[in-house]
């Protein structure tokens, strides 16, 4: 099955008072389409940028345009090991005289003698005259002079291209907002660039949450477990392209997480874990509230991650005003994952500067049934084969999972496989959607 949802038809984000927030319930179409809303008013902003060297610029965000600095190619280039000629000239069949040679690196040649050939490599410049390059598996020759065999024919234009039909001087080969990766680096290296400008990589506050925890080089006591949630988290942003800071475990005390939100203030967007629930001791949302937050949603309809929370809080004042975008997590560490990728994911990408679209969804093949979860979009962690044989589908299967405290199934997942709301049973050999990291 494939899955698809219906955006929202309002835009502007409404906010969820505290007395509203247990019925407030959204789809998941409903909140996604609500956080790529707040999403796009953040990718109007102009962020700051910086410069990067080319060789450091990979998975970086483009801040300005790049531009070609010349004709590409900047002159007439063959595709084919062979022999520059005219066509009309081949098309004689009659044996024609070898004039010259010309490699890779070789400045133009010619002009080009009727009813002559040049030899010519792969990446050289066409010499003035011919218009077209016989490949050298299409010709025979004798006593210096080639010429094309059997029924073969030859075109003008062929195994040639021309200077400027890849770009023109000043014409945008990259866009800003585009993340680069090595095709954009291989063209900007073409150009000459030895920088690029990029923009700054947000910075993104991390909190993990609760009594429980304790730091990751600890030995946990009885009823204690390690901080998990932190690293994993910090990792995502990385990918993501943030830069995190890592903030020191808040425990269950409202004094103790309003000191935390505090000490995040100065990040482009918080990440909170844990205490986002509805038990007595979830208290993140009442510490939000009472440093000033809008809540746009608190709660949406999925499995793992309903109790998930996005909105917004006023910092600064004056002319430094702005508002921090805040997400609450569940504390259970594959909730924390999928809610990630769900939400956080697309608003990081806009305080980045990339135009990418995220969450990312592709489709495969399922093989075995997995089983829906009534009124609930379900995000099963899964094992997805990337690489099948030529010509078969991708196929997937959920892993064997515990709850999503599983931390040891989580880790033999490659993907989250997507159970839309109101699917009963998702059945082997069905195409399906899944989320990929």
């Amino acid at each position: 099955m494939i899955f698809r949802w219906k955006a929202a038809s309002a835009t502007t984000l409404q906010p969820i008072t505290m007395l509203s927030m247990s019925s407030a319930l959204l789809s998941y179409g409903d909140a996604a389409a609500l956080v790529a809303a707040r999403a796009r008013e953040l990718a109007g902003h102009r962020w700051p940028a910086e410069c990067a060297p080319l060789g450091l610029a990979a998975g970086r965000v483009l801040a300005d345009s790049l531009l070609a600095d010349c004709d590409l190619p900047p002159f007439p280039r063959s595709t084919r090991d062979g022999f520059a000629c005219r066509a009309t000239d081949a098309a004689t069949r009659a044996f024609l005289p070898v004039a010259g040679t010309l490699r890779a690196g070789d400045p133009p040649a010619g002009p080009l003698q009727p009813g002559s050939v040049w030899e010519i490599m792969t990446g050289a410049p066409v010499p003035d005259g011919a218009d077209a390059v016989l490949m050298l598996e299409n010709v025979e020759s004798a006593d210096g002079k080639i010429r094309v065999t059997g029924s073969r024919s030859i075109d003008s234009g062929e195994n040639i291209v021309p200077r400027g039909t890849e770009a023109r001087a000043g014409d945008e080969l990259v866009r800003a907002g585009t993340r680069l990766a090595s095709p954009q680096i291989a063209v900007a290296a073409a150009c000459g660039y030895t920088s690029l400008p990029v923009f700054s990589k947000p910075r993104v506050a991390i909190l993990a949450t609760g009594d429980e925890l304790v730091p990751v080089e600890s030995t946990p006591g009885p009823g204690h477990i390690r901080n998990s949630n932190g690293p994993m988290l910090a990792a995502m942003v990385a990918a993501a392209g943030g830069r995190s800071l890592l903030l020191p475990r808040a425990a269950d005390d409202p004094d103790a997480l309003d000191s935390a939100i505090e000490r995040a203030a100065s990040s482009d967007l918080l990440v909170i874990t844990g205490g986002v629930s509805a038990g007595r001791f979830d208290l993140v949302e009442e510490a939000l509230a009472r440093a000033g937050a809008r809540f746009h949603f608190t709660g949406v309809r999925i499995q793992p991650g309903k109790p998930a929370v996005f909105g917004e809080m006023p910092r600064g004042s004056g002319a430094g005003a702005r508002t921090q975008p805040f997400f609450g997590l569940p504390g259970n560490p594959i909730s924390s994952a999928a809610t990630f990728l769900l939400f956080v994911a697309p608003v990081l990408a806009a305080l980045a500067g990339t135009e990418e679209p995220t969450p990312r969804f592709a489709l495969a093949k399922l093989g075995r049934n997995c089983k829906g979860k009534d009124g609930l979009t379900r995000f099963v962690p899964a094992c997805c084969d990337f690489h099948p044989d030529i010509g078969q589908p991708a196929t997937v299967e959920a892993v064997t999972w515990h709850g999503s405290g599983d931390l040891a199934a989580f880790a033999q997942s490659n993907c989250f496989l997507v159970v839309p709301e109101g699917v009963e049973l998702l059945r082997a050999g069905e195409t399906a959607t899944i989320l990929i990291p």
